[in-house]
């Protein structure tokens, strides 16, 4: 397994949203978490990147072994595409990005300053980081937002060389990727139940 996650709690503002969670990934899997809005996709990937405190469970993974790419494209407006991709690459400690800029066709926009991007072309500016991070483990949040049907397509094709490859991906979408390799996994059954009338102190853990 290349991600463990075992009996996994979060919680969100202080509300629990999820309990009880557990999944694993080996090489070349992917896993897609489905639920409706507010059930705790993203606390949980979060959770899981070590970005937030679960309440309860474990997270087994290599060391540097996650990437996590969330709402935000983390990029640099004043850079040009290929002087922000290069920048992570030497952030991640990897060398080479010609095949991010294939993978999510950003050749005729290497040159062009990422502030002037629209905002398909910055999203996938910010998700061809994932190809020069190195990091087996993908953990995506609604990766596509902002991405109209061909770059979707460029997506899944980026995602299933990582598979290829031997990476894998956990991945919160509403969005048919066209994976039929991906696994999915409800969360409706992990809602945490909520809190007791007078569960004063519980708001605040």
């Amino acid at each position: 397994m290349v991600l463990r996650v075992t009996d996994m709690g979060v919680a969100r503002g202080g509300v629990p949203v999820l309990d009880g969670v557990s999944l694993a990934l080996g090489p070349g899997e992917a896993l897609v978490l489905r639920g409706p809005n507010g059930i705790g996709k993203t606390t949980l990937l979060r959770a899981v990147a070590g970005l937030q405190q679960a309440l309860s469970g474990d997270v087994e993974a290599a060391p540097e072994g996650l990437v996590y790419a969330g709402h935000a494209d983390g990029i640099k407006a004043a850079l040009t595409v290929t002087e922000n991709l290069t920048f992570w690459a030497q952030v991640f400690g990897t060398q080479g990005i010609s095949r991010a800029l294939e993978a999510f066709r950003l050749g005729p926009l290497a040159h062009r300053q990422a502030g002037a991007l629209s905002a398909g072309q910055k999203r996938r500016l910010g998700l061809a980081r994932l190809l020069v991070t190195g990091r087996p483990v993908w953990l995506l949040d609604e990766p596509t937002v902002s991405l109209d049907t061909e770059a979707v397509a460029m997506f899944a094709g980026a995602v299933r060389g990582h598979l290829a490859q031997g990476g894998a991906a956990l991945i919160a979408t509403h969005i048919d990727l066209g994976l039929s390799e991906a696994r999915i996994l409800d969360l409706g059954p992990y809602r945490a139940a909520p809190l007791a009338a007078d569960d004063f102190d519980g708001v605040f853990l």
